[in-house]
Parts: C-alpha cells; structure tokens; sequence
C-alpha cells in the first residue's frame, strides 16, 4: 500500500513537471531596449531592430540554398525567430532540409524536436525525437528528453525506463557547441549593413554579431532538468531509483551545459550521505556560479571590445560544448576557473 502510495506521488509530479520545456524555447524577436526614464524604445533602436532583422533575413536567403546539413541547420537558426517567412525560408523547411542532408547527425535532430506546435500538444516533434535516440543512443540529453514526454503522457513504467537508460548512457550533450558554431560560421557570409549596430559602442559590428549568435543559442531546446530533479528528491527508499540517479550525477557533472553540471552536482549534494562528498559538490557548484556569472560579464562588454568579440566567435567557430567554450573564454580573458576563497554567489532577492 505504502509503495502503490509512492508510485502515485511520483506519477503525479512527472505530470505537473513534465511541461513541454522544448516547446518554450522558440526564440523571441529582438525588440529595442527601454531605458529608466523612457516609455518606450528610441527611433533609432527601432531602426536597428528593423535593420537587424532584415539582415538575419537576407543571411537565411544567402544559406539557404546550401546542399550541406551544417549551413542549413546555421539558417534554420537564424530563421526561427522569424515572422512570415517564405514557406521555403522557413524553420521548419530548412531543418527538413538538413536532417536530409549531407553531414546531418544528432544534433539536427536535437534542432528538429523544436520543429512542432505546442497548442497542439505535439512538443517534442516526435518524429526528430526517435531519431535522435537511433543517433544518439548514448546521449542522456535524448533519454531525458523522452522521459519528458513519458512523464507528462503519465507513462510511469516508461519513465522509469528512460531515467535507467540516461543514467547507463556514456555523454550528456545538448549539442549547444555545434548551434554556436553553425551560428558563427552562418552570420559571416554577408558584412553587417551599418544600419544593424549601433555606432555608439566600439565593437561595431562584430559586436553585434556576438550578440546575434549567443542570443540565439541561448535557446537551444533543453529537457526537463527540474523533472529530473524532483524525480530524484523524491526516490525515498528505492534503492534502485536513488542509485540511477547517482550514476546520472555524474554523467551530468561532465555534461555539455552549465545546466547539467549544476543539477548534477545538485543531485550528489541531496543523495549521498559522505559529508566530505556533499561538501565537494557544495564547493563545485559555487565555483560553476562563478564561472556562468564571469562569462555573462563577458558577453556584456562584447559591443565595446572588437577584440573579445572576434575572440569569442573564434571560439565558437572551433565548435567543442558550451562549457568547454566557456572556460576557454574565462582562461583566454585572464579571469581565474576558481573563485576567491572569500567569494559568496549573491542570495536571491
């Protein structure tokens, strides 16, 4: 009765977490900043914007016709946001185009799950999703991903299955390093008309398109972390949850994302019972706080300094994960991997 109780607990908070996080994840349009005092952007930041997106536009128009899967998936990216594309410019026909394509691979797919509609419940597109475990049958992200799906399908068996399948796998890659580099290698093909940046700040336009690239990447589809987390909080007394979920922590302690090393070491926080272990991954997870904090910092100077700006999009360029392009920036820029002794992340507000 006790474990039939259980079952029911966790059945219903797989469902009330199990939101279909890849459907959320489709990139707003740019809109011009409002500063203290205004009500509303300047004409010349609407200008930008309206520059700005006439110019990612004429940047899918120049890849699209591209055979290749790498600059098809770079103009999938720079489309997605956008409005009242022509049917082929689309997100969804250029993605199409690049799972089919030359050089395609897992992380099309990943792409290809956003490629759905979330008022019709059909997020993750699953069609991309079984392709991409055939692909990538030893990526936690994918199984992870699915475990979504199962869960808030109330699919408990399943669910289970997947959270045993991602913590045997060997990665976690949410393929966040190949977006950028498809990005990077993307937004070169035409020079920026003047009109897209602002002359005011010093990187001009490599500054600016920086900003394009990350901006965008920063929407890579991502699965339910926080089902996962929940999920493991509430393994109580199964042992057999509770050790899947020690093996997943450690996968995602090396994983592609800052996301999944922070619930990793989340993970070893709340399950082990060494106090020294605990501690470690206390220790861990304020030095991966001061590492994300470092790199925010240094995307908001990329507009004032050209050289930070090309630095970066080199990095992008040389393709690895998002954490790897992260610690390569922090290194590169002087700005040390651990922080102070002293050093405290700021408590939320």
């Amino acid at each position: 009765m006790m474990r039939a109780m259980r079952c029911l607990v966790l059945t219903c908070a797989w469902f009330m977490l199990a939101t279909p996080a890849l459907a959320g994840k489709t990139p707003p349009v740019a809109k011009a900043p409002v500063w203290r005092g205004q009500t509303s952007p300047s004409k010349a930041a609407l200008a930008r914007d309206k520059a700005q997106l006439a110019f990612q536009r004429d940047l899918v128009s120049v890849l699209a016709p591209r055979a290749d899967a790498m600059p098809l998936l770079g103009a999938a990216l720079l489309a997605r946001p956008l409005f009242n594309q022509p049917p082929s410019n689309s997100f969804h026909s250029l993605i199409e185009r690049a799972a089919q394509a030359d050089g395609n691979g897992p992380a099309v797919s990943w792409i290809r799950l956003a490629d759905c509609d979330a008022r019709a419940a059909t997020c993750p597109n699953p069609d991309a999703l079984d392709t991409l475990l055939k692909q990538a049958p030893d990526n936690a992200a994918a199984w992870l991903v699915k475990l979504g799906v199962d869960a808030r399908n109330q699919k408990e068996d399943a669910a289970r299955e997947d959270l045993h399948a991602a913590a045997a796998a060997k990665v976690y890659d949410d393929y966040a390093g190949t977006s950028l580099k498809a990005l990077a290698d993307s937004v070169g093909v035409l020079p920026p008309p003047a009109a897209t940046f602002d002359h005011t700040h010093a990187a001009g336009a490599v500054g600016m398109q920086t900003v394009m690239i990350f901006g965008l990447a920063s929407t890579q589809p991502q699965p339910s972390l926080q089902l996962v987390a929940k999920l493991c909080e509430n393994a109580g007394k199964d042992d057999s949850i509770k050790a899947d979920c020690l093996r997943l922590a450690k996968l995602l302690e090396w994983g592609s994302s800052p996301l999944a090393r922070s619930l990793g070491l989340h993970l070893r926080d709340v399950l082990v019972d060494d106090p020294a272990q605990q501690q470690q991954a206390k220790d861990a997870r304020r030095n991966l706080i001061w590492q994300v904090q470092n790199f925010n910092q240094l995307l908001t100077r990329v507009q004032d300094d050209s050289s930070l700006a090309q630095h970066l999009l080199a990095l992008a360029r040389n393709g690895g994960t998002e954490m790897s392009l992260q610690l390569a920036a922090l290194r590169d820029d002087n700005i040390p991997i651990d922080p102070p002794t002293d050093w405290q992340p700021r408590k939320a507000e």
